[in-house]
């Protein structure tokens, strides 16, 4: 028998509960809209105190006295206490310090009075997309380019370009008070974009200018363009090449933010030097052009956009290399554009994507990891500088060049890696310097071998051949190279982490790798050391029931981490390494300095159990504060449920899920669930979604939530929100529309409704083309299902950016159109001046108001 009566709660609140024998409901109390807007005002304060503002992007420096090493200066990113932008800071870390005190290191402000956000945030659109590209939210510096040897800074700051130098490896610091930073002058209109040192000849620095490559020499002052790729008419479909950009595919779902890379070395010679900049020139003729409202909507424009859809011609992209000679005082003598000896095409049939270029540490070879179509083949290629022409017109000098080269300059294909998942493109490549001609030893990530990424050790045979390099060059020489030698560093099921810019550290003199992995547990990160020469144990370096991030010094002799988990708010600790001469390997870490120290939390609860689909799967639940025995609570299901993220792990949950937090402080129980599809679980984990995203994550879900609802006993089943944004907002969707007697609500920020319109590199890596997997692409677009959709209202909002370059509005055009020709119920929100992230702040808190009016008035 059901009733309704009035109960009072702990606080004295009287609130309505619907009462059977078994247990009582609890209803979320219901707030004006300007009640909801204090509720989030005193939320955002509250995450302004906790928000992580932690240093980042370390670089350590050892400084020097008469007596020899002294200490350490550490220089980062962070925001200072009272500030509201990332700024160049640093701290001393002493030789010596007190045992039985706590050393917190001072932040000390390398810049002087410096102000580095544009007025008002007003961001260049080039600025403005590859934040959008690195989900960046810091204003002030948010990168930093450093030399060395000179202790040179160079960044981006207020649109222009800035340096200025403390330090280096002299080992003397210039000031211990702020510097002023240097602005540097140019001739170029517009923005001058990711600025790079070369590290041969720190006097000049490359960047790039509407879309080509320019140099100028921070000293002299002296500029030159080197490329003329772009012809600078403002009409997108006239103007298709660039030179030294990476294309939006490469950034968006490779993670290459850049598109050229300086040689480490210079060459001596007549009185002068010659450096180089590898680069990759694109031309997007063939690409399809989109277009996407304009921020200046009063102006009623259109942005367009080059967009390779799924299926579609994607961007030629081919590699060249810029020389450039100086005289003795630094000059400019001249500078040569090179192209290679015959079409990239020719010497690498097959190849789609460029991912991932660089150049050895001793400037003998360039290096790229080249990607086939389907994203099944990896190839990683050696390219020797003498593989490059000067570009020219003439058919005559061209053949010249073509008979300078030496007959034993090729290209090496010195690995190679097959799959039938996909690859996951990676960050770790580690070069050792060669020490025969016919030998080249390196330090590679592989995946697909086991189904786990780990660190093996390689040795290829460079054998040339006697190639002839001709105009009508037919590729017939197999460039691949023998394999001598593969030494497994680290195995087991567990992950190495190779991917989003995750680093290794060598030292070679110890034979030692530094790597984080997920040994011990999938939901923490650690810092490990193994021996590259002769392998065996894997010493953890970080302390558990943290989740770490970390960076090594230079001389291996320290290392900071920023460490967390679910109950700890983000500290950033300092520490010694030490080990005997006999065991390198087994060493100690010293807690040394604190740079940070975390406040009070209060945290989710994770859970795991065992799924169906017979993998162990991992969640986590904020339970509503104030929680009493037998009250059923309204619950949200917070998910992402994608490849390449993973949610659920023993780490500070930061801003956004801070949001959830405020869910349970309203009495919501929050519950997130990383199922089958998400990363750091491996190959065959991830590769669930192959040819069926939308199909399989729904499953893993609703197990979770069952699971929750068993273990926990004030979840409320019959009253279930699901909230995702992106692939989250994607699987929102899928909630109501596969299992409407599980969801109640769906709340489906920026989805992607039908694939055929989302972009080649990410769909075809998980989806195949259109015309290979047609089943699959019907089945997960959730627009070609708007007639499974429940017909009560307030069941559907869905919220959406008016400018996303990246899931166009069209997906929600194209999905409300479908939902009306389907006569089904649906609420909108549009977002005019955002994006595929919210960024300004009044609309972040008009969608978080948004989120808590939806729900206390229909869940």
């Amino acid at each position: 028998m059901h009733r309704v009566k009035k109960v009072k709660l702990c606080d004295n609140k009287e609130v309505w509960a619907f009462c059977t024998i078994y247990h009582v409901f609890f209803f979320v109390e219901k707030h004006s809209w300007e009640g909801l807007r204090d509720i989030i005002h005193c939320s955002r304060k509250y995450s302004g105190m906790i928000a992580n503002k932690a240093p980042h992007d370390f670089q350590f420096v050892q400084k020097k006295d008469e007596n020899g090493p002294h200490s350490h200066r550490l220089y980062y990113l962070g925001m200072p206490y009272g500030s509201r932008e990332n700024s160049l800071l640093y701290s001393e870390i002493p030789k010596k310090i007190r045992k039985e005190a706590l050393l917190v290191l001072s932040w000390k402000q390398m810049l002087d009075h410096f102000q580095a956000t544009p007025h008002q945030g007003a961001y260049s659109r080039e600025e403005e997309l590859l934040r959008e590209r690195k989900r960046l939210g810091a204003f002030g510096i948010t990168s930093y380019d450093y030399h060395s040897r000179t202790g040179l800074f160079l960044f981006q700051a207020s649109n222009s370009l800035f340096y200025c130098q403390d330090g280096g490896n002299n080992g003397f610091i210039v000031s211990s008070a702020p510097v002023k930073p240097v602005e540097i002058k140019t001739q170029c209109s517009g923005t001058r974009m990711d600025p790079k040192i070369c590290p041969g000849d720190p006097n000049f620095i490359a960047f790039i200018n509407n879309n080509d490559l320019w140099i100028a020499n921070i000293k002299t002052c002296e500029e030159r363009r080197l490329t003329y790729c772009h012809k600078g008419v403002d009409n997108v479909k006239e103007d298709p090449k660039s030179a030294g950009v990476a294309t939006f595919v490469i950034q968006e779902e490779f993670d290459r933010f850049t598109g050229y890379w300086w040689s480490p070395s210079a060459v001596e010679g007549h009185g002068g030097k010659t450096v180089y900049l590898l680069y990759e020139e694109v031309d997007e003729t063939e690409v399809e052009i989109i277009h996407v409202p304009s921020p200046a909507l009063e102006e009623r424009k259109a942005d367009a956009y080059r967009y390779p859809r799924t299926g579609s011609k994607n961007p030629q992209a081919t590699l060249k290399l810029a020389e450039i000679k100086t005289d003795h005082q630094g000059r400019i003598v001249s500078t040569q554009d090179k192209e290679l000896v015959v079409p990239f095409t020719s010497l690498f049939p097959g190849t789609e994507y460029i991912a991932r270029v660089g150049w050895t540490s001793d400037g003998k070879f360039g290096w790229a990891v080249l990607l086939d179509r389907s994203q099944r083949k990896l190839q990683l290629v050696l390219l020797p500088p003498a593989l490059f022409i000067p570009v020219t017109d003439d058919p005559a000098l061209r053949q010249e060049s073509l008979e300078a080269v030496p007959s034993n300059t090729q290209p090496y294909i010195i690995y190679e890696e097959t799959t039938d998942v996909w690859i996951n493109v990676h960050d770790i490549f580690y070069p050792f310097i060669q020490t025969t001609e016919d030998e080249f030893t390196f330090i590679w990530v592989n995946e697909s071998k086991t189904g786990f990424s780990h660190l093996y050790k390689i040795t290829s045979l460079l054998q040339p051949g006697c190639c002839h390099w001709t105009e009508d060059y037919q590729h017939v020489e197999d460039f691949k190279c023998a394999i001598k030698e593969e030494v497994t560093l680290t195995s087991g099921e567990w992950e190495v982490l190779a991917r989003h810019g995750s680093k290794i550290w060598v030292n070679e003199a110890t034979k030692l790798v530094y790597f984080q992995g997920t040994r011990d547990t999938p939901l923490e990160h650690h810092l490990y050391v193994v021996s590259c020469e002769s392998p065996g144990d894997v010493v953890r370096l970080t302390k558990p029931g943290f989740s770490h991030s970390c960076s090594v010094s230079q001389n291996f002799d320290f290392f900071v981490s920023h460490y967390s988990n679910v109950s700890t708010p983000p500290c950033v600790h300092v520490y010694k390494l030490t080990s005997s001469e006999g065991d390198p390997l087994h060493m100690v870490p010293e807690f040394w300095a604190s740079m940070m120290e975390s406040p009070d939390y209060n945290p989710p609860e994770i859970f795991d159990f065992p799924g169906k689909s017979g993998f162990q799967l991992y969640g986590m639940v904020y339970k509503p504060h104030n929680l009493q025995p037998g009250r059923k609570h309204p619950t949200v299901l917070f998910v992402y449920g994608g490849p390449q993220v993973q949610l659920v792990n023993n780490s500070f949950k930061g801003m956004k899920y801070l949001r959830l937090n405020t869910l349970a402080s309203l009495g919501y129980a929050v519950v997130v669930i990383d199922g089958r599809g998400s990363c750091q679980r491996g190959l065959e984990f991830e590769g669930a979604l192959k040819n069926k995203m939308g199909q399989v994550e729904i499953e893993d879900q609703v197990e979770g939530l069952q699971y929750v609802a068993e273990k926990f006993n004030f979840v409320d089943l019959s009253r279930v929100a699901i909230h995702g944004w992106s692939y989250g907002g994607f699987l929102s969707l899928m909630g109501l529309i596969q299992r409407p007697n599980i969801f109640k609500l769906a709340i489906a920020g920026a989805p992607v409704t039908v694939w055929m319109a989302y972009d080649t590199g990410y769909t075809e890596r998980y989806m195949d083309v259109p015309e290979n997997n047609q089943q699959g692409y019907e089945e997960g677009s959730v627009a070609l299902h708007v007639d499974k959709l429940p017909s009560e209202p307030n069941r559907l909002l869905i919220l959406h950016g008016f400018l996303d370059e990246n899931v166009h509005f069209f997906h929600t055009n194209f999905l409300v159109s479908q939902i009306i020709r389907a006569g089904k119920p649906y609420q909108l929100q549009v977002y005019p001046n955002e994006r595929h992230s919210i960024r300004c702040p009044e609309s972040g808190e008009h969608y978080e108001i948004m989120l808590l009016h939806f729900l206390q008035q229909y869940l």
